[in-house]
Order: C-alpha cells, then sequence, then structure tokens
C-alpha cells in the first residue's frame, strides 16, 4: 500500500530538511539559448536544474501552462521531467482545474493517472464536483485555491459573505472535504494575515505558498505563520527567483546557489518559532 500524502510530505521535509519548493514554470523563451541544440531545450532545462537541486528541496511545482503554450510536444515535455524527478520528491501540477463532474474527472486523470503528480492544484468555485474527482487516491492531494497572491485576487474571495469573507467559506469547506487527509490550501506569500487565520483554522492541513521571490512575499511571516505547531506541512514555492538566477551556460550552478540561500533562510526563521 502506498503511503499517504501526508506521510509522503512529511518524510521527505525532514529527509532534506527542506521546505522548498522549486516552481519548473519554464519559458521556452527565456531557456539559454544553448540549449536549443537539444531536441527538447525545456525538458533539457528542467533536468539540469532538477539535478543541481533535487537534495536541497520537499517538491516541484510544473505549472502546465508554460508546457501547453508550446504544443503538442508538451504531453511529453511533463512526463520526461516528471520522470527525472526521483519518486521520494513531492511533484504538483499546477493547472488550477476544477469543472462539473464529468469534465473534471477527464482533467483529474491527466493529471492523478497520467501524468500521475503527487499533488493537482484545483479552483473550488463549482464546489465538491469540481474537486473531488482528485482525491480518489490517499496518496495524492487536491490544493484548493483559497487565498492567492495576485493583486486581483480581492475582486471575489474578500467579498463578504454572511459576515466573513468568501476564502473562509473555502477554507471550510476544503476542511470537510478533508475525509482522506489528502486536501490542502494554496494561500499566497502576499498575504500573511490571511495565512495566519487559515492556518489556525486548519491547523493540520497541508499549504502550498507561493508569491516569496518576483512577487515579493515576506518570507518570515510565511515561515512563521505558514507550518503547522512542528515547522512543518508548508511548501513554500520559489520559481522565477531560483530557475532564472543567470541566462548563461552556468543556470543551474547558479539555480542550486539562490535554492540553498531560500532553504537556509527558511531554516533559520523555522529555528527562531518552532
Amino acid at each position: 500500500m502506498k503511503q499517504s500524502f501526508i506521510s509522503k510530505l512529511k518524510k521527505i521535509q525532514r529527509k532534506t530538511n527542506s521546505l522548498l519548493c522549486i516552481g519548473l514554470d519554464t519559458d521556452v523563451l527565456k531557456v539559454p539559448e544553448f540549449l536549443f541544440k537539444y531536441e527538447d531545450p525545456q525538458y533539457e532545462f528542467n533536468r539540469r536544474i532538477i539535478d543541481a537541486t533535487k537534495d536541497l528541496v520537499c517538491a516541484y511545482k510544473i505549472n502546465t501552462a508554460f508546457y501547453e503554450a508550446v504544443g503538442e510536444h508538451c504531453w511529453y515535455t511533463v512526463h520526461h521531467t516528471l520522470a527525472r524527478i526521483p519518486e521520494e520528491i513531492i511533484t504538483i501540477g499546477d493547472g488550477k482545474r476544477g469543472d462539473i463532474g464529468n469534465s473534471a474527472e477527464k482533467q483529474a486523470h491527466q493529471f492523478c493517472f497520467d501524468w500521475e503528480f503527487a499533488a493537482t492544484t484545483v479552483n473550488p468555485y463549482m464546489g465538491k464536483e469540481a474537486v473531488e474527482p482528485f482525491l480518489q487516491r490517499r496518496d495524492q492531494c487536491a490544493f484548493v485555491l483559497a487565498v492567492t497572491s495576485n493583486k486581483s485576487a480581492k475582486d471575489f474571495q474578500y467579498l463578504n459573505v454572511k459576515g466573513k469573507p468568501l476564502y473562509e467559506h473555502v477554507v471550510a469547506q476544503a476542511k470537510k472535504w478533508n475525509t482522506k487527509k489528502n486536501v490542502g490550501l494554496v494561500v499566497g506569500a502576499t498575504k500573511p494575515e490571511e495565512l495566519k487565520r487559515i492556518r489556525k483554522i486548519v491547523p493540520d492541513m497541508p499549504l502550498l505558498i507561493p508569491g516569496i521571490g518576483a512577487q515579493k512575499g515576506d518570507l518570515e511571516s510565511t515561515v512563521r505563520y505558514g507550518c503547522d505547531k512542528h515547522g512543518e506541512l508548508a511548501i513554500i514555492n520559489i520559481g522565477r527567483g531560483i530557475i532564472y538566477s543567470s541566462e548563461g551556460d552556468n543556470f543551474a550552478e547558479r539555480a542550486r546557489e539562490a535554492a540553498i540561500k531560500y532553504r537556509d533562510q527558511i531554516n533559520a526563521y523555522r529555528e527562531q518559532y518552532f
């Protein structure tokens, strides 16, 4: 029997002593020019980043939009990238899926059974039937969008509904859906007060926290408020701030240096607060 998602996450976070997730949001237009001598420059970029950082992370997040935009070859690029990631490391398919039941089932088949990501980001706007297909296996997690880091998040997420912001109702529903202990929440690092509030509501659920680096989220408050009481269960995603540390032949080495810097900063705050 496969271990639960929570068990796998805790195991890799303890083994690597890291809450760091690297976002492989690889824009083919930003790949160093010398990689275009390879058949799949997007994969070659990913391969070198993974090989240079796999001992420093608990997870890799693949934003599938960057691959789907390339065209039909994306299916192979994602497959090959996932195959390069050690099995013990969490893989997150960031597709923000979520549709009516039969459509959501097809989406879940691609992410959970074809690509076989350990986790998928899901938009809960259409309710439980949009999320449930991603929750069939205890070893796979659905990260439900709660509070996102983008500026226009307030268009809907903060609407007052029965005396509470809409995002709190999303969190409450996600908590009810968590019967298999395989539901998590996406909470942006640019929203520290909301992060603090959400962690109090769901003390034992994993949180995927984007927004550090290019989006200028505060790392100290992310660690302080995003972790559980043991200093775990926060997956802190950094993409552009690591993978684009250099435009030259040494991009993988520079990415490793940036990953070490972020991992060590995160751990310094963990030691301070936990």
